[in-house]
């Protein structure tokens, strides 16, 4: 592990922060199977359509947050001032840069980038904490500077699918610090095991996303967990209304007893597709393909040799995938596949093996 420090402005190692899994099925890409973008397939479900569409009758009034927030509030266990409604999870990582003001700004990688996006964007300086794949991207103790006054960490993170135990991430929490772990995909590991969205421990900062495990990409739904202090600085720094009727309708539908019983089960349904998935990338080990560590969201990252020749194959063979060589402390040899159905993951790994032959035919 090593920390470096960049300057604010521009990534001078030329990592493109701002290109996401969308970009791969954008144009042309978009006959190809879906493997770059790590949203649930087949949704949103019809009971959650309905719930939406039913909101389309209240469009001509202003967004009232209040009942949702309660609904997040009580979901956590937590008082509604300790909850804030964004415009997707991204957003929050846009108020945190906006709002605070850290001397040491810290984002552990590779992670998802926005957040780094975020802070260079207002002007902070951020020092990276790389983590290795020999370590089986695993956060270890010590890794992060002791004056680091603001961390961001994934749990699950983006792209590695590493789940980090929930204790190695609170001994990070420190007076004087701000804390910011990112449960974008907690709700696909079953039990929502090593959460701690709702924990009262101070200067902690939770992010959720309903995007992922519900199709909801488009309509921008998520929300923060955290101290009231907290909650009210990046209200100060959010337009009004950042959520819309249908997104508020969205958000008490997706913590409804219903949707929890529904992402239960899909908890379970992807942790055997991706048990799939990885047992045929093992048996392409002899031709140089290795996952690291052990994956526990709906993705996993591998390593391939001349990935990006191996990328463009790939979507010759009508699959598109996300590359990995975007993120800080990967390369160009590094890819990330959504975990999906058995016969698509099959189909997929049949085209990888044809990817990888010398013809790449």
């Amino acid at each position: 592990m090593s920390t470096e420090v960049r300057p604010a402005g521009r990534d001078t190692a030329g990592y493109d922060l701002r290109h996401h899994g969308d970009a791969e099925v954008r144009g042309d890409g978009r006959s190809l199977t879906d493997l770059a973008v790590n949203v649930r397939a087949g949704t949103p479900p019809p009971w959650l359509r309905e719930r939406i569409s039913g909101a389309l009758d209240g469009l001509a009034a202003y967004p009232d947050g209040r009942a949702a927030r309660e609904v997040v509030a009580a979901r956590h266990g937590v008082a509604a001032e300790r909850v804030l409604l964004t415009s997707g999870a991204a957003e929050a990582f846009v108020l945190l840069a906006r709002a605070l003001s850290p001397r040491r700004a810290v984002v552990v990688h590779p992670q998802f980038t926005e957040p780094e996006a975020a802070l260079l964007d207002a002007g902070h300086r951020v020092g990276r904490v790389l983590l290795r794949a020999e370590d089986g991207f695993r956060l270890r103790d010590g890794a992060v500077p002791e004056d680091a006054d603001l961390v961001v960490v994934g749990n699950p993170t983006n792209p590695t699918s590493v789940l980090h135990p929930a204790d190695a991430l609170l001994r990070l929490a420190r007076p004087g610090r701000t804390l910011v772990v990112d449960e974008a995909f907690i709700d696909a590991v079953p039990g929502e095991r090593e959460a701690v969205a709702g924990l009262d421990v101070p200067g902690l900062v939770v992010l959720r996303s309903l995007t992922k495990t519900w199709g909801l990409a488009g309509l921008r739904v998520g929300y923060v967990v955290a101290g009231a202090q907290t909650v009210r600085l990046l209200e100060r720094a959010q337009p009004l209304w950042p959520v819309s009727s249908p997104g508020l309708v969205a958000v008490q539908a997706c913590l409804s007893e219903r949707a929890r019983a529904e992402a239960a089960g899909f908890a379970q349904a992807v942790g055997e597709d991706r048990a799939g998935l990885l047992a045929g990338l093992t048996r392409l080990a002899p031709a140089g393909v290795r996952v690291y560590g052990v994956p526990e969201a709906p993705f996993v990252l591998f390593r391939v040799p001349d990935g990006l020749d191996v990328r463009e194959r790939l979507r010759g063979h009508g699959f598109a995938v996300r590359r990995g060589d975007t993120f800080p402390g990967l390369g160009p040899d590094w890819l990330r596949v959504a975990v999906r159905d058995g016969a698509t993951s099959a189909a997929f790994l049949t085209a990888l093996e044809r990817a990888l032959s010398p013809a790449g035919a």
